[in-house]
């Protein structure tokens, strides 16, 4: 049997029969046309052997078989199993029949070291350090609450090391491995860019691939589910994660921290124990989220925390335990044409003094709310033509502590008894030019403070008794201002009680008796220069009980002809 070194000298010799002068190649030549074809076992025993006796631009291909070694891999070199792309039961075919066994707590290094220009294509990488089935149960128990918060930059053995270096690694299942599945990270003053393409990782003690310190992967059609942490993980790193399958991790199925800018798009995470996508730790976290569907996720389909700062645009959220999307803990997410539907509390959810911008969302049959604010210290949040329709309870929902301006929203809701809006005590709203439809008990209920102005309220089922059916209803310690809005299709436009109320310029027309409704006036009550439109001479534009404060100017109008 001949050696490598041997063909190499067989090359070598064809060249001078065909009269070249070995000086005279030129070195691309010569190694381009000296890169061989080694084969094992029939030529060497291991992998490392082959790869030690191997140089840049040879292919090393490995027969079906378990391999109990740890693999080094060199510069430039291939490592292929044999075999044709037919898929098996997981993966390839080849895949699953060539195995990398890296012998549990025995041996050092990754169970494959990746080297620059290096490929590794169609291996099982297994049994790399410990894997704690016991300890993988508990934490999927708990939906890894009680795990340690060390991030996946902490040192560890990879499945496959991908380190400061720029290759690829595809068509391999990796599974089994005491630490994360695939790990990449840059050198010290060495950035890498490797092609993480079309693998499986599961069941593995980290994630199923880390990208980390400041790498720039791209990250493409892998298949990531049951790690201990997220399916893909980021830690301070920027890579290009496209088209990704991530279900089942115990953590999200892709996870963002730690000063990541990543790019994430068109990847699919469902059934995760915690969020689809979860982002967090931090303001220099600004990954770019987009065309993602999550689904079916545990808690929210797509979630923001602990400052930081987003980019979560034109998703898909539907069918989450919790919000489609959701902000907490002082994130600060744009979050841009996402469809949040089906969820089982509200499609977009903020809470813990968050700071959001949501614009041209579709929020739409929601279990709670279509765009939620839970109780906090000091939260703000800006909505600018978004879609909110149908949902089970209000289409926008503000809890005290919140700070939130609309403008040129639709809130709609074809029935129920709930509000369209609930502004609560402890909250303060602005709202200009949106629409708010629909029937229930109001448009907009309020114990905060509101400021509405060119909106259009428009009821779909007069209730002229029964109960309450109001455009705005002001309840006990509001306070509400409502300059140049429309109402129709209410019972009252509003009514207030024990409320401080300033109403100037609006019209009403579809009314039932009286168009303002003010009762019990703490503070003077200022209604001035509102129309009412009504062919019953009977009917009043406005009627105040208590504290009266400016009255002029309100006319009742026949409706034009």
């Amino acid at each position: 049997m001949c050696s490598s070194n041997d063909h190499r000298q067989a090359n070598i010799r064809r060249l001078r029969l065909l009269g070249f002068g070995i000086l005279c190649v030129p070195l691309l030549a010569v190694s381009s046309l000296a890169a061989e074809t080694i084969r094992v076992p029939e030529q060497h025993k291991t992998i490392q052997a082959a790869v030690d006796a191997s140089q840049a631009g040879d292919t090393i291909l490995v027969a079906p078989g378990t391999y109990k070694e740890r693999i080094k891999l060199k510069a430039g070199l291939i490592l292929k199993s044999t075999g044709d792309d037919t898929k098996g039961t997981l993966g390839l075919k080849r895949a699953e029949a060539t195995i990398i066994d890296g012998g549990g707590e025995q041996g050092e290094g990754a169970g494959v070291t990746m080297a620059q220009r290096s490929t590794l294509d169609g291996f099982t990488v297994t049994n790399v350090g410990v894997y704690d089935d016991a300890k993988w149960n508990k934490h999927h128990a708990t939906h890894g609450e009680q795990q340690s918060h060390e991030h996946i930059g902490a040192p560890g053995t990879a499945g496959i090391g991908v380190i400061g270096v720029t290759c690829a690694v595809t068509n391999n299942i990796v599974h089994h491995i005491g630490y994360t599945g695939i790990a990449i990270q840059s050198a010290p003053s060495k950035r890498c860019s490797p092609h993480i393409y079309r693998n499986i990782t599961y069941r593995n003690m980290g994630g199923g691939i880390g990208s980390m310190q400041k790498s720039t992967a791209i990250i493409e059609e892998n298949i990531c589910f049951q790690n201990f942490y997220a399916g893909i993980g980021h830690d301070d790193a920027s890579p290009t994660v496209i088209n990704n399958t991530c279900y089942e991790n115990i953590r999200a199925g892709i996870g963002i921290s730690e000063g990541s800018h990543a790019l994430v798009r068109g990847n699919k995470c469902y059934h995760n124990r915690r969020a689809g996508i979860g982002v967090r730790t931090g303001g220099e976290t600004r990954p770019i989220i987009e065309n993602n569907e999550c689904y079916e996720n545990d808690m929210a389909g797509i979630g923001t925390r602990e400052e930081a700062a987003p980019l979560i645009r034109n998703n898909r959220c539907y069918k989450n335990k919790l919000a489609g999307i959701g902000s907490r803990t002082h994130a600060t997410p744009t979050i841009v044409g996402n469809e949040c539907f089906e969820n089982g509390q509200s499609g977009i959810g903020q809470q813990s003094d968050a700071v959001t911008m949501l614009i041209n969302n579709f929020c739409h049959h929601n279990k709670a709310s279509g765009i939620g604010f839970a109780p906090c210290k000091a939260g703000r949040s800006t909505l600018i033509n978004n879609r909110i329709i149908d949902n089970a309870r209000v289409a926008v929902g503000v809890n005290g502590g919140w700070t939130v301006r609309l403008v040129g929203n639709e809130l709609s809701r074809k029935g129920g008894m709930p509000p369209i809006m609930m502004v609560f005590n402890g909250s303060e709203v602005t709202l200009t030019d949106n629409i708010i439809r629909g029937g229930g008990v109001a448009g907009i209920r309020v114990a905060g403070k509101i400021r509405a102005e060119n909106n259009e309220f428009a009821g779909t089922s007069l209730r002229k008794v029964g109960p309450p059916n109001f455009g705005v209803w002001a309840l006990p310690g509001s306070d509400v201002t409502l300059i140049a809005n429309k109402f129709h299709h209410w019972r009252h436009a509003l009514q207030a009680s024990e409320a401080t109320v300033l109403a100037t310029r609006n019209k009403i027309s579809d009314f039932h008796g009286t168009a303002l409704v003010i009762q019990n006036a703490k503070v003077p009550a200022n209604v001035f220069d509102n129309t009412a439109i009504s062919a019953n001479p009977k009917d009043k534009v406005v009627s105040i009980s208590g504290e009266t404060g400016m009255m002029q100017g309100n006319l009742l109008h026949k409706p034009a002809d």
